[in-house]
């Protein structure tokens, strides 16, 4: 499903020098794996992921999704891939304050092309396959921040991507509501979803099929005694 081949990615420090955030990465991601990369603050774990995703194009190394290889593609064809292949999740939820859960959610559907119609069923789908139809006229400030969360994933899920990248998925939720959003993932996955999920929270990796540690933008074979945030 993905697969990471020597992947560097350097930026320019301030003042002169260079930071390299990822230090020749290589590796497998099977279809139908829930994988959770885990590593301390600047380890390269949420560079990575967006480098997964053709967010970050790296200076050295490939990406692959299935069988395209994700920067031989010029910037508008990474933008349809993405659109279509990849569903991100992010810590603050990014969510459109005035649209509504429904509108949110139908959002990448609308960019992807479909009609309205089609966008707003499927949007409506998602949102009852997470327990949300309740709350599908609600406006993100009138929920919870686990509801929202929900939302944020309804929102990846909504163009049936190969792929959901979850940036930090908990990193705002209490640890009841963070247990309740890594069930959900949970079940996605055992429905046959891929599922790579960035965390500071060994708990909450513990949960996933497979953990991946970084050090210094490297990977690190050897289990951290400790990952904070």
């Amino acid at each position: 499903m993905i697969r990471v081949d020597n992947l560097t990615k350097t930026f320019a420090a301030p003042g002169g020098g260079e930071v390299h955030a990822l230090a020749g990465v290589s590796l497998w991601i099977d279809r139908g794996e829930f994988v959770a990369v885990v590593g301390r603050s600047g380890s390269g774990k949420s560079t990575l992921l967006f480098a997964m995703g053709g967010l970050a194009t790296p200076t050295a190394g490939h990406v692959q999704l299935g069988e395209t290889r994700v920067y031989d593609l010029d910037r508008e064809a990474r933008a349809a891939l993405r659109r279509t292949e990849v569903g991100f999740v992010f810590q603050t939820f990014n969510l459109v304050p005035y649209l509504t859960c429904l509108e949110n959610v139908a959002l990448p559907a609308l960019l992807a092309g479909s009609s309205r119609g089609e966008a707003t069923d499927a949007a409506a789908r998602v949102l009852e396959r997470l327990g949300m139809s309740a709350r599908s006229r609600h406006r993100p400030a009138q929920l919870s921040v686990g509801e929202r969360q929900r939302v944020g994933i309804g929102r990846a899920l909504v163009n049936g991507p190969r792929v959901l990248l979850a940036d930090e998925p908990t990193g705002n939720l209490d640890p009841a509501t963070a247990d309740q959003v890594v069930d959900l993932l949970r079940e996605l996955n055992g429905e046959g979803q891929t599922i790579v999920m960035v965390t500071h929270d060994l708990r909450l990796a513990a949960r996933a099929g497979r953990i991946v540690r970084l050090r210094s933008g490297a990977l690190d074979t050897d289990p951290p005694e400790r990952v904070t945030a």
